[in-house]
């Protein structure tokens, strides 16, 4: 149960809703859970939720664009510009307030989703093991 609870936190917090992780996390951690475990579940959960936002952008161009609303010109100048920093960018997708809008955004430039996937898992994994190793030099 605990594993769930940090799978459906890590993967709320990572969609456009409000929340965190970081504080279950760390007191699973303290209950002597297998940390390693932890980090794959909180990582998968959270990169996962930032897939959702990408998806959503994606089916967000899609109807701005059937709508009017966006055209393909304006579309693709910003798909150029993505692709030029878009990995850079999506480096700080583990970051609070920023992190979910750029994963959004992602998708609606329609990044190349294994690329998305990619960065976003190694950030969403650094951000854990960053918390993780805060945790250890805390409790040692």
């Amino acid at each position: 149960m605990n594993y769930l609870s940090l799978f459906l936190a890590s993967f709320a917090s990572a969609t456009l809703l409000p929340g965190g992780s970081e504080a279950l996390f760390v007191y699973l951690l303290s209950e002597q859970l297998n940390p390693f475990v932890l980090l794959l579940i909180a990582t998968l959960g959270n990169t996962l939720g930032s897939f959702v936002n990408y998806v959503l952008g994606k089916h967000a161009s899609t109807f701005a664009l059937s709508k009017g609303y966006m055209s393909e010109k304006h579309l693709q100048k910003a798909s150029t510009l993505f692709e030029k920093y878009g990995a850079i960018s999506l480096l700080f997708s583990w970051l609070p307030i920023i992190g979910d809008p750029l994963t959004f955004v992602a998708g609606i430039v329609r990044y190349a989703w294994w690329k998305f996937l990619l960065i976003v898992s190694f950030a969403k994994l650094a951000r854990y093991s960053f918390v993780y190793l805060g945790f250890l030099a805390v409790t040692q």
